[in-house]
């Protein structure tokens, strides 16, 4: 039976530091918080750091300095060596563009989601959960915003994550269906018993979805 985290152990307590490099640009990462709320958005200018911190807690970019634990649970130490592939790290990554394979059909994308039996065995009650029974045999391309919206957090929640990473889940979208999707997201949100990270540009985004907000700046944590 895994270990409960302590009860004063917040949802996310993580400081890390990281330099990156694209092309001749270096990008240095400082940031740290620790956030208590059910569902903490990560907001700030393009270039800031957000999508990049939001990699470094799911495992995506190895190499950081510092620490990220979820609910007590260690995903990095960089002090003690500990640096959990993100395979391991139970964290669900919904992408900017939703990132559905556009080959399979909504009940294989949230098969390859799931990746234990105990998972599998709960697909049928996401497909129920999100509306999306119906369409359990449709590919991607045959999907409204919304459909994809549903499959792709159902996908994430069928990999029974700790942890919900959105990376800008509504910038792509045009003023009407960015309003809509945003109301649907907030309700889907409400109803998952899993803690989520928004990263997010638009302070509206940070009132309909997250209880809690932390700013950054240059690579950094401003309030």
């Amino acid at each position: 039976m895994r270990a409960s985290p302590p009860p004063s152990a917040p949802v996310l307590d993580l400081h890390v530091q990281a330099l990156l490099r694209a092309g001749e640009r270096r990008f240095a990462l400082d940031a740290a918080f620790r956030s208590e709320a059910p569902r903490t958005a990560l907001l700030g200018a393009s270039g800031s750091g957000k999508s990049t911190l939001l990699q470094i807690v799911a495992g995506l970019l190895p190499g950081a300095r510092g620490h990220v634990r979820v609910q007590g649970r260690v995903l990095l130490d960089s002090a003690a060596g500990v640096d959990l592939p993100a395979r391991r790290r139970r964290i669900g990554y919904l992408f900017q563009d939703y990132a559905l394979f556009p080959h399979m059909t909504v009940l294989q994308n949230l098969r390859f989601g799931a990746r234990t039996p105990e998972a599998a065995a709960q697909i049928d009650g996401l497909l129920q959960r999100f509306d999306i029974a119906t369409l359990r045999g449709a590919l991607p391309r045959d999907l409204s915003g919304g459909q994809r919206q549903r499959v792709a957090l159902a996908r994430a929640l069928a990999a029974q994550p700790q942890l919900l990473l959105l990376d800008e889940p509504l910038s792509a979208l045009d003023a009407p269906l960015r309003a809509r999707l945003r109301a649907e997201l907030a309700e889907m949100l409400a109803r998952v018993p899993v803690p989520a990270l928004i990263v997010t540009h638009d302070p509206q985004d940070v009132d309909a979805l997250a209880q809690a907000v932390v700013r950054m700046d240059h690579g950094r944590v401003v309030g």
